[in-house]
């Protein structure tokens, strides 16, 4: 079978690495940045660093500080008006998952027109979107070097999977120093969402052996190294290796594709206006429970990388050692227990499950769902 591998061209990792930013723009000859990010982030130290940087060297940039968390289409257009109107030539993208996938919305709609809306799917668009250069404050997303952007459509209250070879950055950029300031409950939820694509792509029914190796080891460094993370933001060896983990992470998603984890913790994104990361660690114990039936081998297999001793288990049985090590490892970082409190409710699980149904991410579930299947797995995460 034919085998695509997506990754960014070029991706710059370690301490102090985004501090050839201004080079590596210059190198390409580009003339005037979008800088695509959130309102907390743009009035940060670290953004800062990175603009005061691209001044004192002769950069030119307009910041649209309009990406929101769970960015919505109204974001992406406004952000589309505001980089035609400054005649700007490519953007960066500046945060987490967020900006990451509000950026991508701006340079593909800036390239190829019309609405963001229009291509949601798979490899929906004709032309390459315009330049984009990555910079990620969070070890998670991996919206830095994907070919996936999510976007919320307000008016049916659903995130749309937008999985597009044109939406991959020219460059990714991953710092650990500017991840140094994100909050223990935010590392958590990222760290639990990178954990959540290793074990879905590995998982997956378009898994290969490299998409493998780097699930594997992705798995391995966030079992070895997120719990530091939470508890020390400032334990800069496990800031490094959760940064390398969600790039490994995103190289196996990226190619391998997702699940019913991420088809569903879209719909309560959506819905909801939960945090993606969130829903993810929730929902990640539950699904395996589900695909165990077909993936015990596998599962069995992402146990011994956490760290479990699976000698003298059987499939069924190191399957379940997994779905405990990954409860273990939520109840560590503190995810919540459930989505009763954070505002789910049971009348909703027919139009849940329904879009969780049309999600572009759960084609490559190891086994597909009733409707009725995926609602029992509703009923257990509440």
């Amino acid at each position: 079978m034919a085998f695509t591998f997506y990754m960014p061209s070029v991706s710059l990792m370690g301490a102090g690495c985004s501090d050839n930013l201004p080079e590596e723009i210059k190198s390409r000859g580009f003339k005037k940045a979008l800088i695509v990010c959130g309102k907390r982030s743009a009035s940060s130290s670290e953004f800062k660093g990175i603009t005061d940087n691209l001044e004192e060297n002769g950069v030119e940039f307009v910041v649209y500080p309009g990406s929101q968390p769970n960015p919505t289409v109204t974001n992406v257009m406004d952000g589309v008006k505001v980089l035609k109107d400054n005649e700007c030539d490519f953007v960066i993208s500046y945060g987490g998952g967020s900006p990451h996938d509000c950026a991508k919305g701006i340079a593909l709609v800036a390239s190829n027109g019309g609405n963001i809306k229009d291509y949601e799917g798979v490899h929906v668009s004709k032309n390459p979107q315009l330049p984009l250069i990555a910079i990620n404050t969070t070890a998670g997303t991996a919206s830095e070097m994907t070919i996936f952007s999510i976007i919320t459509d307000e008016e049916r209250h659903v995130k749309m999977a937008i999985v597009d070879k044109h939406v991959n950055p020219v460059l990714a950029i991953n710092d650990p120093n500017l991840m140094v300031s994100m909050p223990a409950s935010l590392t958590a939820a990222t760290g639990m969402d990178a954990l959540t694509h290793a074990v879905e792509a590995y998982v997956s029914t378009a898994s290969t052996p490299v998409t493998d190796a780097c699930a594997q080891k992705a798995i391995e460094l966030i079992s070895d190294y997120l719990r530091d993370a939470v508890a020390d933001g400032n334990n800069m060896e496990a800031r490094d290796k959760m940064a390398y983990a969600e790039f490994l992470a995103g190289m196996a998603f990226n190619n391998a594709s997702l699940g019913y984890v991420h088809a569903i913790a879209h719909q309560y994104g959506g819905f909801y206006n939960l945090p993606h990361g969130v829903c993810n660690a929730i929902l990640l114990p539950a699904v395996q429970e589900f695909n165990a039936k077909v993936a015990a081998k596998q599962l069995k297999d992402c146990a011994k990388f956490m760290g479990v001793d699976i000698s003298g288990m059987n499939d069924d049985e190191g399957a379940a050692a997994c779905i405990a090590a990954i409860r273990k490892l939520s109840v560590d970082v503190n995810i919540p227990k459930g989505f009763a409190e954070l505002g789910a409710n049971e009348k909703d699980f027919d139009i849940l499950a329904t879009n969780a149904l049309k999600d572009a991410c759960g084609a490559t579930n190891p086994v597909q769902a009733t409707h009725d299947e995926i609602k029992a797995i509703l009923a257990k995460v509440m």
